[in-house]
């Protein structure tokens, strides 16, 4: 039994995925008509209409600063959040999540931290699927598990990768919009072709295979602030397979204010065993 890949890169593909929080065993599109996402008002116009192509590349144009690495982000979707912070002058990022509620069969609580070259993670799992884990004494250990990088090497499941700093993958998913109009001051709305940005690894695969046809046309919503860096990117993604309609939210904060993560005590650190390695292939 395995949980479901899991990163600070892949978190958003954990949101999107049917199923979340349960376990293993179970380039730019042509615009098209579409009905407008909630909160806007009126029809979206096709990308060829005047204003529209503006109206995009403020979008794109908005994701620039995610690149310089220095801000602080939160992820949330139906009974998951996520929330951390990047700060590449220092080489170091942290993320707290909480996946799964009360009513889940597998529930996780996981504090990660990269401080380049080492990684700490931990990790709390609970509900009634996780008596099912192998040693899971071993795995709730109340401490911060350090991990041996020639073991996570390549593995986007643990690993952080400063050369692709936005965790969200919201650069790419802008990449992906197919129509688009402003709705007021700093604020957007229209459709993406999903499909588009996979390698945003922010979508799982096969939830895309699942939306079919939907997946060209998911209604979104946009915001920046006053220097016109995105602020915030929700996503309303429709039911596909096993999985619910639900909201996709991303917002970003603090740019150029964050700070460098804080390495666990040492009293705190234990090396990861074994079970956990295994836990997140």
């Amino acid at each position: 039994m395995k949980i479901r890949r899991f990163s600070a890169a892949a978190f958003a593909a954990a949101l999107l995925s049917p199923g979340l929080a349960a376990c293993d065993d179970n380039g730019i599109g042509e615009a098209t008509a579409s009905t407008p996402p909630p909160g806007a008002s009126g029809s979206i116009a096709p990308s060829a209409t005047p204003g529209t192509g503006d109206a995009k590349q403020a979008l794109l144009d908005s994701t620039d600063a995610i690149r310089d690495g220095n801000f602080r982000f939160t992820v949330s979707s139906a009974g998951s959040t996520a929330e951390g912070q990047v700060h590449e002058p220092s080489q170091s990022a942290e993320l707290r999540v909480t996946m799964g509620d009360a009513s889940s069969d597998l529930t996780m609580k996981l504090d990660l931290i990269h401080y380049r070259p080492d990684s700490w993670v931990k990790l709390e799992l609970g509900g009634r699927a996780a008596a099912d884990l192998p040693g899971l004494r071993q795995l709730n250990l109340g401490k911060y598990q350090h991990l041996d990088q020639t073991r996570i090497k390549g593995n986007r499941s643990l690993g952080f990768d400063f050369d692709q700093l936005d965790p969200a993958g919201s650069a790419v998913l802008t990449r992906g919009v197919t129509e688009v109009q402003r709705t007021g001051d700093g604020t957007y709305a229209g459709t993406i072709d999903v499909s588009k940005a996979a390698e945003a690894g922010s979508i799982d695969p096969a939830l895309i295979t699942a939306l079919g046809a939907q997946a060209k046309s998911v209604p979104f919503t946009a915001r920046v602030d006053s220097q016109g860096r995105l602020s915030e990117l929700v996503l309303q993604v429709p039911a596909a397979g096993q999985s619910a309609a639900q909201e996709v939210k991303i917002t970003y904060a603090d740019y150029g204010n964050a700070t460098a993560a804080q390495r666990p005590p040492a009293d705190q650190v234990v090396e990861a065993p074994p079970e956990f390695y295994d836990l997140f292939k």
